[in-house]
């Protein structure tokens, strides 16, 4: 019996060492390995600290920003990217700041961003935290040949035939939010209202009906359970990932794990109910839900009928809870900088309307007109430039890689300051904080001189899916938009634009509306 005890108390104890020893590697000597490697190279940041890296002052700073609003400006950098423009003002473009143990290198240079768009598999997606993925998998975050497969499957639901057969959803949706603001107007044709509320309502209404069609209550449901799911995960985004922290049965945790429970028999509930209507011989819906399963199973059928070759059940919910969180974020943060800044340049706004009125009168928008709409386009180029959906994208490395003059190891990170590059005076002149719509008058490569410095859905293979799904949505909303009124900021407006998932407006979009007659 002692002889036992004394075998369990050494397997114990060399257990604890090897963990201990992981524990060190992981949290000291491979952090410090990667810095010596990065400032060997010229890159400068911080000295490694134990654990925290820099989110301390990463933390700090985020809160200290947040605190107030901005002065009305375009000058937003400094508020949505604060500590990784503090480390460029101080180290140089050439610098890294540490997330935890993890080393980001800060990658500027148009050309390397174009370079590390173009190898999809040296440069990956970072592997978030676990309950972080419990809200966003699918397209986003493959790699490999399924992401290959899930994007061959997936564009078919994303081509221009498909999306004209979807505008009369956008129409309704979008008429429909018209209608509500019709109705809160006072007798003098005016109202002050909040619109972003209004706009998330309306992108969430939109990506509902053109997922789930039928199921487009259900599909509400479902997405009022992932808004819940997504303010519980930015709890978690803002602390340092410690492995092993989601087993613990915390609050958040416990909830999140419910919420995914729920949304997953939602969905499969939606999902085997369409399967039961496509083996019964019913035509195929065009929604994304339905187009998604025809793609599915032709692709199947083709490889003589080999589910290996196409999504399993889990794959198709994933891809549904994706619809909802790319579709309705990227289009409603799009959408409520497109209002705020035409309430403040009314110029732009009297141009945009004098189009919209000499394109298509008081009458319906389709899909030949609003892609006509030179100045729209321009002005909605401005916006994503300014205010881009994302604000930074990270790229994770797992093997040694070679980028410009820089070898950087596995385990480093890699950020693309999206909005910094985008302000950025020498990619784009003295006026770049300025709202200026007239720089895409001749297009993007114009406008960008040929560089790779405008990238507000992403680039390379792996560029945004569902930009033409979002740019056309925002342009049937903004123009029913101003069809019926014209807009102003409210004296109670916030001007404080903040990095969640997407850039949002911190504390709301406060316009005035005014009813125009046609």
């Amino acid at each position: 019996m002692e002889a036992l005890c004394a075998i369990s108390a050494c397997i114990i104890l060399l257990v604890t060492l090897v963990w201990a020893w992981k524990m060190l590697i992981w949290s000291w000597l491979k952090p410090k390995k990667l810095e010596r490697v990065l400032r060997e190279q010229g890159l400068k940041g911080n000295p490694y600290r134990f654990l925290v890296g820099d989110m301390k002052e990463y933390l700090k700073m985020e809160k200290e920003v947040r605190s107030k609003p901005l002065n009305l400006s375009d000058d937003i950098v400094p508020r949505v990217f604060p500590y990784g423009h503090q480390s460029i003002t101080k180290h140089g473009k050439s610098s890294f700041v540490w997330f935890g143990p993890t080393p980001r290198v800060t990658i500027t240079d148009p050309e390397l961003v174009k370079e590390i768009f173009n190898k999809i598999y040296d440069f990956q997606k970072p592997n978030s935290n676990p309950l972080v993925r419990i809200l966003a998998t699918g397209l986003i975050t493959h790699e490999g040949e399924k992401w290959s497969k899930h994007r061959k499957i997936i564009n078919p639901a994303f081509h221009l035939e498909k999306l004209k057969m979807m505008l009369p959803i956008f129409f309704k949706s979008c008429n429909d939010m018209i209608s509500k603001w019709e109705g809160m107007l006072s007798l003098d044709g005016s109202c002050e209202i909040d619109v972003w509320p209004s706009i998330q309502n309306l992108a969430s209404d939109v990506i509902a009906r053109t997922a789930f069609g039928s199921s487009y209550e259900e599909g509400i449901k479902i997405f009022q359970l992932q808004k819940e799911q997504a303010e519980l995960t930015l709890e978690i985004l803002m602390k340092v990932y410690i492995p092993g922290w989601r087993f613990l049965p915390t609050t958040t945790n416990k909830r999140l794990k419910e919420i995914n429970r729920d949304i997953i028999a939602s969905l499969n509930d939606i999902i085997n109910k369409r399967e039961r209507e496509i083996k019964a011989g019913e035509a195929t819906k065009n929604d994304l839900l339905g187009i998604l399963l025809e793609s599915n199973h032709k692709e199947i059928k083709d490889n003589n009928n080999n589910k290996n070759v196409g999504m399993n059940l889990d794959d198709v919910i994933k891809e549904c809870k994706l619809f909802y969180l790319a579709g309705e974020e990227t289009t409603s943060v799009l959408l409520v900088w497109t209002i705020v800044l035409l309430s403040r340049h009314p110029n732009w706004q009297a141009r945009a309307r004098e189009e919209v009125l000499q394109v298509f009168g008081n009458k319906q928008p389709d899909f030949e007109g609003l892609n006509h709409l030179k100045i729209m386009t321009m002005i909605l180029y401005e916006v994503l430039r300014l205010y881009p959906p994302i604000t930074v994208l990270p790229r994770a490395i797992h093997k040694d890689v070679k980028v410009g003059n820089l070898t950087l190891p596995a385990g480093v990170q890699i950020t693309l300051p999206i909005v910094w590059i985008h302000h950025n005076h020498e990619l784009w002149g003295e006026d770049a904080k300025v709202f200026n719509p007239e720089r895409f008058a001749e297009g993007v490569s114009k406008a960008t001189n040929g560089r790779n410095s405008f990238f507000p859905f992403g680039g390379g293979p792996r560029i945004c899916i569902g930009q033409n799904f979002s740019m056309l949505e925002a342009k049937m909303a903004i123009t029913l938009i101003l069809q019926h009124f014209s807009f102003e900021l409210s004296p109670t407006y916030a001007h404080a634009p903040a990095s969640v998932i997407t850039l949002e407006p911190q504390h709301g979009a406060h316009i005035i509306l005014r009813k125009v007659e046609i």
